[in-house]
């Protein structure tokens, strides 16, 4: 995307602090993303995956700009990889009292120190089960949520009939080298192509698409 709208300083600083694990270039990608949809839409904005809210930052920033809102979509209690005893897995994350990872407050935070709390709703729960009662339409999906084949194909499947006519479907963690990390969400992307999805733009492990 030429000329694509960048967040403030100001915003990207408060990015770069949140805990996470999205690099710049692919947040910054993120935002072109939303920013464009949601302007030339006006509907919400949504990822599937929160954790801490690094990402949830930039959404939310898009949207302000665009006079709508993110909505964000988790349980929050983790995703597979970041159980104990797995790579990804923070035990400053886990609530004491009962056992389990808890990045709720974590995410709130995150929100409340960008000053973005007033642009987001915060949907804590599972993916399918909340897409089932969503009635609206969306400019933007971000999967980005559980990286199992039974997870990722889910959010697909639950999420992408929202979409508007034209909006965006954005994809992370795809890894077309096994090498490289897991392949459920480069299977969703590949099935996106194919049926009708139109790839915009490339960065990293993100990919952006189009709703034809």
């Amino acid at each position: 995307m030429t000329d694509s709208p960048r967040p403030t300083p100001e915003v990207l600083a408060a990015f770069e602090q949140a805990t996470g694990f999205m690099p710049l270039d692919e947040g910054l990608a993120l935002y072109a993303a939303a920013a464009e949809a949601a302007g030339r839409t006006g509907l919400p904005v949504l990822e599937i995956g929160t954790y801490c809210g690094r990402s949830a930052i930039l959404l939310a920033d898009a949207a302000r700009a665009a006079g709508t809102v993110a909505l964000t979509v988790d349980h929050h209690r983790g995703s597979e990889e970041q159980q104990p005893g797995w790579e990804y897995h923070d035990p400053g994350l886990v609530d004491p009292e009962v056992g389990l990872m808890d990045t709720l407050p974590f995410f709130r935070r995150t929100l409340h120190r960008a000053g973005l709390e007033d642009h987001v709703i915060a949907l804590v729960g599972r993916s399918p089960q909340i897409a089932a009662v969503w009635g609206g339409q969306l400019a933007l999906v971000f999967i980005d949520g559980g990286h199992t084949d039974e997870h990722a194909t889910g959010d697909y499947e639950s999420w992408t009939p929202h979409l508007a006519d034209g909006g965006l479907l954005v994809i992370h963690d795809v890894f077309p080298d096994p090498a490289d990390g897991g392949q459920a969400p480069y299977r969703v992307y590949l099935r996106a192509l194919a049926e009708g999805f139109e790839e915009l733009s490339v960065t990293g492990s993100l990919r952006v698409l189009r709703r034809r």
